[in-house]
């Protein structure tokens, strides 16, 4: 029988503590509420928040962790330089990396995109409409045509990343934006996968669809059993 994936869910919970809105709508925290969704999902989950030493993703943790889910936003700053490279080594190596909302400022997602990764934003509750542009997706499965979130932030374009491997959801919004809002990439051997929903003033995460695409997205992301790569000088194979 295999083994079930190991995924950790890593959040700042900074915004849990002093925002009394935030801590009643995710009263254990944004990553506890990921969490749940993927045990139900029979995923082997655990958690990771910034105060924890080494923010909680020590090189033991990190070298059994199939994905890893990242959540940030007010204390990007604050993440270790040495835990980003942690991280992205194991990205290059094989771990999937799921980004979520404001960390698309995150170090470790600029890292990997090369890009400042800014964008247009508006906090105003807006209604936002997502749509499956690539239905075939594996992310996309089970999902309808589009998914209807009745307050969020705006993001809008341009969103300075670079062009995804894959395009899986637009948004739109009221306001007259749209945005890339589900971006696939391959980087070295891992896979990472930017999903924009999900501001902490709004219950986006509890909802059933929104949880069906980070399902998805763990499966997407986990990693492959191929060979590793060589690099640097090597010897034929045939006789020269």
């Amino acid at each position: 029988m295999t083994a079930p994936l190991r995924v950790i869910v890593w959040n700042e919970h900074r915004h849990e503590k002093i925002n009394p809105l935030v801590a009643s709508i995710y009263p254990g925290g944004i990553h506890e509420t990921i969490a749940g969704a993927l045990r139900e999902a029979d995923f082997q989950v655990g958690t990771a928040t910034l105060d924890e030493p080494e923010h909680g993703l020590s090189q033991e943790v990190l070298s059994s962790t199939a994905v890893l889910i990242w959540w940030g936003h007010m204390a990007h700053h604050e993440v270790s330089d040495e835990v980003v490279e942690r991280v992205y080594r194991r990205v290059l190596d094989g771990m999937g990396l799921i980004v979520l909302h404001s960390a698309h400022f995150s170090k470790i997602f600029r890292r990997l995109m090369g890009t400042s990764c800014d964008l247009k934003w508006r906090e105003a509750g807006e209604k936002e409409r997502l749509w499956v542009v690539e239905p075939g997706h594996p992310i996309a499965a089970g999902l309808g045509e589009y998914i209807e979130l009745q307050g969020e932030e705006m993001y809008g374009e341009r969103f300075d990343i670079p062009t995804p491997d894959t395009l899986v959801f637009l948004s739109w919004f009221p306001g007259g934006e749209v945005f890339r809002s589900g971006c696939c990439y391959q980087r070295g051997r891992g896979k990472v996968f930017y999903f924009r929903p999900g501001h902490e003033t709004y219950p986006t995460y509890h909802q059933l669809q929104i949880r069906q695409v980070l399902v998805n997205a763990v499966r997407w992301a986990a990693p492959v059993d191929g060979p590793s790569p060589v690099f640097g000088n090597t010897q034929p194979l045939e006789p020269l």
